[in-house]
């Protein structure tokens, strides 16, 4: 029939389970979640090392960092979509048997060849299960518990991303600096091995039970997949120095020309009765739009802030790895507690509650260009340590609450591709977001370098590149009260 044809959202089983059961399959998935995003913070601090032990060139150790981020980026959204028409739990499976594969690979690569070849293929592996994740936690939890299954989700989010580096350097420093980087890999290992049987054994059946023959959709996604490379590469190697070939911007232009050509053939595609690899629908709500668009301004500052930060710590101040690392963990603490609060406030207070989050990371990054400016370089890791705490209390208030707005009402056979969308723009937003801020902080470097003091040059350094960071919060603020206004006149800022 027409109708079940043209339908936008494939039919999904409820999961029928005790409160118990569910939340035991909750932490499996955000322990997935937790172990992708620590992958693509924790190796940062492991560039100087690999560099050392495999003579790895500038190129083949930008790959490494975002080769992983490209993959990421590639697979999510065909991922969550394959979740939403099928099963989540296998893809859980396949994601983290990939993962532990590669992670293995990369803790064993003799060269940077192989060191690369794993990387790329590790992005692959959590992009298939990181929409998964998402998708879920739609279908567990329903009303005020999913505001707190986020706040939850959030808090672990914010604490992988805010540790990473950390951990990173404590690898470094147990394994040696020669072979130091390899713990970083090998650490998943073991702790993916346990995540694969406890999901085996407690995640839900969630195959969808469907008649319709499975729609892939191959040439949507080849449209899809040239448009992400397209407009990530050019930010992806940006390093802000003289020598970065100014011709990769025209890749913008082609992804453009990609997008254009995406747009068109998703439309046709549903018009003939298809289902597209992306349900256009979705972008109709405001609640989810703006979502997405405050999410991505969002993760464009905050992950810039955090490398400005440490690069400064160490190149401006002279601090170990290990350390510059550790001024960020009361980020972390403060924003594990604050997801928790906003996760169980986001149900009666709403949009406001993440605008406030907003403005209180605006004034984060203000206080952070200020300490580092003012206070004796003695005093200056304590001080932006403490700014970080406060930060990372705002910062909660954002991330868990507007998760919960954005996919309140979306679909439950939607979740996995509006959450894989979700997840793509803050992949998209990290990338140009940091570019930006590294290309302003080496291009003052560059430009001062040799004719004034060392710490001078990255205080001036540092202040520019956290111009960046203001500007996307800025951005983030922008649309949060642009939303904010929507509610007011519908009547209601509450899910």
């Amino acid at each position: 029939m027409p109708e079940e044809r043209t339908s936008p959202h494939p039919p999904t089983r409820d999961i029928e389970l005790s409160s118990r059961h569910r939340w035991r399959a909750y932490w499996i998935a955000v322990s997935v979640a937790a172990l992708t995003i620590l992958d693509l913070t924790k190796v940062n601090v492991a560039l100087p090392s690999i560099e050392a032990a495999l003579n790895a060139g500038p190129t083949e150790l930008q790959l490494v960092v975002s080769g992983y981020i490209l993959t990421f980026g590639l697979v999510l959204v065909p991922a969550g979509r394959l979740g939403d028409l099928r099963s989540r739990r296998v893809l859980f499976l396949v994601g983290l048997s990939l993962f532990l594969v590669t992670s293995l690979a990369c803790a064993l690569a003799p060269n940077t060849t192989m060191l690369l070849t794993a990387r790329l293929l590790q992005g692959v592996a959590a992009g298939i299960q990181m929409p998964q994740v998402l998708g879920l936690v739609q279908q567990l939890f329903q009303g005020k518990e999913r505001g707190r299954a986020f706040g939850l989700f959030g808090a672990t989010i914010g604490i992988a991303t805010a540790l990473g580096p950390t951990l990173g350097g404590l690898l470094i420093a147990l394994g040696g600096p020669t072979d130091g980087w390899r713990l970083i890999f090998w650490i998943n290992v073991p702790l993916v091995a346990i995540v694969i049987v406890l999901a085996a054994w407690l995640l839900p059946d969630t195959r969808t039970k469907s008649h319709r023959a499975l729609d892939l959709d191959p040439v949507g996604v080849v449209f899809f997949a040239l448009t992400i490379v397209a407009l990530m590469w050019p930010f992806l190697f940006t390093t802000g120095s003289p020598d970065d070939d100014p011709r990769r911007w025209w890749l913008l232009v082609a992804s453009v020309v990609f997008a254009a050509a995406f747009v068109f053939w998703e439309r046709r595609y549903a018009d003939r009765g298809r289902m597209p690899l992306m349900p256009f629908s979705i972008f109709s709500l405001a609640s989810y739009r703006n979502g997405v668009l405050i999410s991505t301004a969002y993760f464009s500052a905050v992950p810039a802030m955090f490398l400005l930060g440490t690069l400064f710590l160490q190149g401006g101040l002279g601090l170990e790895p290990v350390f510059a690392g550790m001024v960020t963990i009361g980020f972390a603490v403060a924003s594990a507690w604050s997801s928790w609060i906003g996760g169980n406030l986001v149900a009666r207070l709403g949009r406001p509650l993440v605008v406030a989050g907003i403005l209180g990371m605006v004034a984060t990054a203000g206080a952070l260009a200020l300490v580092a400016l003012i206070t004796p370089p003695e005093w200056t890791p304590w001080a932006m340590a403490a700014v970080m705490v406060a930060g990372g209390f705002a910062g909660g208030l954002v991330i868990s609450p507007n998760q919960t707005l954005t996919l309140a009402d979306i679909p439950v056979s939607s979740g996995g591709v509006a959450g894989s969308v979700g997840q793509l723009g803050q992949r998209i937003g990290t990338a140009v977001g940091t570019a930006i801020a590294l290309a302003l902080f080496y291009a003052t470097v560059y430009r001062e370098q040799g004719d004034r003091d060392t710490l001078v040059v990255f205080h001036d350094a540092y202040a520019t590149g956290m111009i960046a960071v203001g500007v996307f919060l800025g951005l983030a603020l922008i649309v949060g009260v642009a939303d904010l206004a929507g509610r007011a006149r519908n009547g209601s800022q509450t899910p």
